[in-house]
């Protein structure tokens, strides 16, 4: 799949796909909002507003409220590819969101999830 395919992905289809993951892990969709509030600065209330509004990738990131920096903490592989191996900003940041919601989906703690 190109770049540009992935990042016309509607976010809630993502979000779906997430929340469907984290809950058959035994995690909650609240925890999956913290962690992506974490990341992009979006309340719940607005990520429940984002997906309903069928934003692509893009636009979820490009209207973030606040990209926390400590995101680029997040190492190691996601789909074989290594984070910091991607030089790709918006690609980046994908992957390193779906790197946390693994995390999460995993059971690791969410202090350490969170960073």
């Amino acid at each position: 799949m190109t770049d540009e395919a992935v990042y016309t992905m509607s976010f809630g289809k993502i979000y779906g796909l997430y929340a469907a993951k984290v809950e058959r892990k035994g995690r909650s969709k609240e925890e999956l909002d913290q962690v992506l509030s974490w990341m992009t600065g979006y309340s719940s209330d607005q990520i429940e507003e984002v997906v309903k509004s069928e934003k692509d990738l893009k636009a979820f990131f490009d209207d973030a409220p606040m990209m926390n920096e400590r995101r680029f903490l997040v190492h190691g592989s996601i789909c074989g590819v290594k984070i910091d191996d991607i030089e790709e900003p918006l690609m980046k940041d994908i992957r390193i969101m779906d790197k946390l919601v693994d995390e999460l989906a995993k059971g690791k703690a969410m202090e350490k999830v969170l960073r």
